[in-house]
């Protein structure tokens, strides 16, 4: 009983286990539910893992964009505000405000990085925006609307 103590202290969390002593768990039981749950754990470094971790670092990288800021890595796809060239274009912005790859974090003057990226839509209309503007007892109506211009990107790189 001790090994079975042991080993569901290494897996289980102490609340699930003690819910599991108080329902009656037997070894027999145990071996059956430990059976069911074993192909779910992954040991890694002496710990167990309910899923296959994945310890790759991706680089983030925080990018001024027309104005705006946007939390980017290699491979996203953004909206951004409407910017010159055609579909099939490459772009760079060097205005990069923060980085952070697994190990270091820049930001400020620090940061040499420039984020690549392609344009895969050039003209993409938003949303009507309506403001209309009424004074009762007047006649004054004003009706002005717009839709705003966005433009698809693909960040290809970060370096």
């Amino acid at each position: 009983m001790k090994q079975v103590k042991n080993l569901l202290s290494k897996i289980i969390p102490f609340k699930i286990k003690d819910l599991l002593y108080k329902n009656g768990l037997t070894k027999i039981k145990f071996w059956q539910f430990y059976k069911k749950i074993e192909k779910n754990f992954f040991l890694i470094d002496e710990k167990y893992y309910l899923c296959r971790p994945k310890f790759r670092y991706v680089m983030l990288a925080v990018v001024k964009i027309a104005g705006q800021q946007f939390k980017v890595k290699a491979g996203d796809s953004l909206y951004v505000p409407h910017i010159e060239g055609k579909a099939g274009d490459s772009v760079e912005f060097t205005d990069v405000l923060f980085t952070h790859d697994g190990s270091s974090i820049n930001s400020g003057a620090n940061v040499n990085a420039v984020v690549k990226a392609e344009i895969v839509n050039d003209l993409i209309k938003g949303d009507k925006v309506i403001a209309f503007k009424m004074k009762r007892r007047k006649g004054f109506r004003k009706k002005h609307g717009h839709r705003t211009q966005y433009t698809q990107i693909k960040v290809t790189a970060i370096a």
